[in-house]
């Protein structure tokens, strides 16, 4: 993969050379007046264009993610906002040029969903040394004898022999690999001969904990090194996909990728040190939330597939100490002081056959967004016929031949009740071939979500009104109420994860406690009650805010305000800390 020349943390834009002449700084400058900011989400990739001198928005553009071909979503967000303005490519009179572009400044929330949802690339952990046992949310993990003492003395040989065993069975199940030394950051010889000895047998990337972290803590740091490798295609991808929108639109500025500590990085960086831009969404959403705010508040951003929370102290966004936590992952990444969870707009709403409710934290495509599908009355259910799994058209020549795939191709879409019906497959072992072809973007699932709620209940009008109506009808009856009883729920459960989030996050600030069972479960309780306020303000960002987080704010009594453009705010979050790059 060849990249262009890319801006580093506080490097200035080279000169350009038009018409084999140099062009003065000066010149340079005074053509550079624009920024855009991009931010591809689970559900909307938005694009902003910002005027470098006085930070204005001057258009904005959504569009749906595509996440099978990130550069087509990407390429669309471009397209809106150059016809927006009226820039155009061929230098026409009297338009905006896109030579006036100083920069594109993309964030991600893929790398986040990616964790969260236990996607990405299959990777294999190599701990080597004496160390308390620990699990993590990968292929394996696995321990090997050897590392270091704190002096960076060798407390036992590698154990090399059985080292090269485990590959020779790995190889053919992973991806990637991370590897993790006990006390490396004295003396990393043991990672360099495990990564040498992997290479020899499995010539894929390996990332050793040494390189990406100099912090003690074994599971800290063997996560750190897992991430790595776990984000590095998705990051990949990404990267070559908004490349591809920006050749299509002729831009040929230079291309930052915002990491979770909210700087600049350049594009190779941020493929090669992919867990670097784990929190690169919530960055730009704690970025958006202090310009937007000058004094102590919560910054809340409700996606499709994640609610990002961030505060701001003193109109500043805070960092982490020692490295920040998502999902099941605490790592060493240096990113904002945040908290993330799955669920959003898109998180899948299923009924078991108990009649319990469960939201997230997977994602699907809304019901309502859905063009082509059976009648939902034909497939809609509880369990395992609470989603349909749908292969792309594009994808039908390229997936593996086995009994899954052979079906899928023959019916194109299916519930994972009609798989076991027809091949046997259920549970687990179907779940692992799921993630797969999701993983390769070869199918996608769709099912209700709060979304679709939200259109039975008139507060949304963007897709098919009569898909989420018959899916709340249907999920309604299993849990003995109407349609439009059942969105509700979904809206009131919706908030209600959305602030226990919220007051868990607190509490992990302040006591470094998690309360998560206790909160979740509070309102439960047949003898104790509970009930949360919270003394900030909050900030709502995203498409979803302005429908979720009026009710939270009551709930928590406190106030929430959606600021202009909110809609738009990771992108302007991107542009604003492109601009300070830049500059």
């Amino acid at each position: 993969m060849v990249f262009p020349p890319c801006l580093r943390y506080g490097q200035k834009k080279p000169l350009s050379i038009h018409n084999g002449k140099q062009n003065s700084l000066a010149t340079i400058k005074n053509m550079q007046k624009y920024i855009i900011g991009i931010d591809t989400g689970g559900t909307y990739t938005d694009a902003v264009l910002l005027d470098r001198e006085s930070g204005k928005v001057i258009a904005t553009a959504k569009k749906p993610t595509s996440h099978y071909h990130l550069a087509a979503g990407t390429g669309e967000a471009l397209a809106e906002l150059f016809a927006k303005f009226n820039i155009d490519n061929t230098n026409t009179p009297g338009t905006l040029s896109a030579e006036q572009i100083d920069a594109v400044a993309v964030s991600s929330t893929l790398a986040t969903n990616s964790v969260v949802e236990n996607k990405g690339a299959r990777v294999a952990i190599i701990v080597i040394g004496y160390v308390k046992h620990f699990k993590l949310p990968v292929k394996a993990v696995v321990f090997v004898k050897g590392g270091h003492n704190i002096q960076g003395n060798e407390e036992e040989p590698l154990e090399l022999d059985y080292l090269v065993q485990l590959i020779s069975g790995l190889k053919n199940e992973v991806d990637a690999y991370g590897v993790c030394s006990a006390m490396s950051i004295k003396n990393p010889t043991h990672e360099l001969v495990a990564e040498k000895a992997i290479s020899l047998l499995d010539p894929k990337p390996v990332f050793c904990s040494h390189r990406i972290s100099n912090l003690v803590g074994m599971e800290e740091r063997a996560a750190t090194a897992g991430l790595h490798a776990k984000l590095m295609p998705v990051m990949e991808e990404f990267v070559e996909g908004v490349q591809k929108a920006m050749a299509t639109q002729q831009l040929d500025c230079p291309l930052m990728v915002i990491s979770g500590n909210g700087l600049a990085m350049g594009a190779e960086m941020a493929v090669n040190e992919a867990g670097l831009t784990v929190a690169s969404g919530p960055a730009c959403t704690a970025t958006f939330g202090a310009s937007r705010s000058d004094g102590d508040c919560l910054v809340i951003d409700v996606g499709g597939t994640t609610t990002d929370i961030a505060m701001i102290e003193n109109g500043q966004p805070c960092l982490t100490s020692d490295g920040c936590r998502i999902g099941r992952w605490k790592t060493h990444v240096e990113a904002i002081d945040m908290h993330t969870a799955g669920i959003g707009g898109d998180s899948h709403v299923s009924v078991d056959k108990r009649g319990r409710l469960t939201i997230g934290p997977a994602r699907v495509t809304p019901l309502a967004m859905v063009h082509e599908m059976p009648p939902v009355y034909e497939w809609l259910g509880a369990e395992d016929q609470a989603k349909l799994i749908v292969l792309r058209p594009e994808a039908r020549n390229d997936v593996a031949d086995n009994e899954l795939t052979r079906l899928l191709q023959k019916k194109g879409q299916l519930t994972p009740a009609t798989i076991r019906a027809h091949t046997g497959l259920g549970g687990i072992p179907l779940n692992v071939q799921l993630e797969h072809l999701t993983r390769k973007q070869q199918i996608f699932e769709c099912g209700f979500t709060p979304t679709d709620a939200l259109h039975v209940l008139g507060q949304i009008d963007i897709g098919d009104k009569k898909n989420a109506a018959a899916g709340a009808e249907l999920l309604g009856r299993a849990m003995n109420m109407s349609g439009a009883a059942f969105a509700r729920l979904v809206v009131a459960n919706t908030e209600e994860l959305i602030e226990n989030l919220i007051v868990d996050y607190i509490v992990q600030r302040y006591w470094q406690n998690s309360l998560t069972n206790f909160i979740a479960t509070r309102k439960d309780n047949p003898v104790l009650g509970v009930d949360f306020s919270i003394k900030l303000p909050l900030i709502g960002i995203g498409a979803a805010a302005r429908y979720f987080l009026p009710g939270v704010a009551e709930n928590l009594r406190t106030t929430v305000s959606f600021p202009q453009h909110c809609e738009v705010g990771n992108a302007i979050g991107a542009a604003l800390i492109g601009l300070s790059s830049t500059r």
